[in-house]
């Protein structure tokens, strides 16, 4: 699905004049959100499209992340579909295990004074994040049988 469509589909859920007004918009820029590039003609481009670029430019897994979590959701990212021999999986369940540290750790320390600051949940939470992201993310190269890619995609996309 292409992007004008996906926020074609969710313009028909909302009430456009309203969408445009609480986003400080255009309703006619609104509308060409939902249009194709060359169907606008202004060379506008739509939000799902800039954070696209803003992603394929920076590489930051931490935009498409943010999204997710405001959708109370988590990025998995799928691994590549190709299977080859090669990395341990040592690795990968030693990256669960230390993010796992990393998330006993900030609880503990959130908690040794009996109260849990808004920072120290927002660390939390962040810790937890990642725990799922990383754990999920590699039962999928287990239920694909693709251990050739874990070592370098978790090492590359662990912050």
């Amino acid at each position: 699905m292409e992007s004008h469509e996906v926020i074609r589909q969710a313009l028909d859920k909302g009430h456009v004049k309203e969408i445009a007004a609480k986003m400080g918009v255009s309703l006619s820029l609104v509308y060409k959100w939902g249009q194709r590039d060359e169907e606008e003609g202004s060379g506008a481009s739509n939000p799902l499209d800039r954070v696209r670029q803003l992603y394929e430019l920076t590489g930051d897994d931490h935009l498409i992340q943010w999204l997710c979590h405001k959708a109370e959701g988590v990025l998995v990212k799928n691994p590549p579909t190709c299977k080859l021999a090669g990395r341990e999986v040592m690795l990968g369940t030693q990256e669960i295990v230390q993010q796992f540290a990393d998330l006993l750790a900030a609880i503990s320390h959130a908690a040794s004074d009996n109260s849990i600051t808004q920072d120290e949940s927002k660390k939390i939470r962040h810790e937890w994040d990642e725990l799922k992201r990383l754990t999920e993310r590699f039962v999928k190269w287990c239920e694909a049988g693709d251990f050739a890619h874990l070592a370098e995609d978790l090492s590359r996309n662990h912050h």
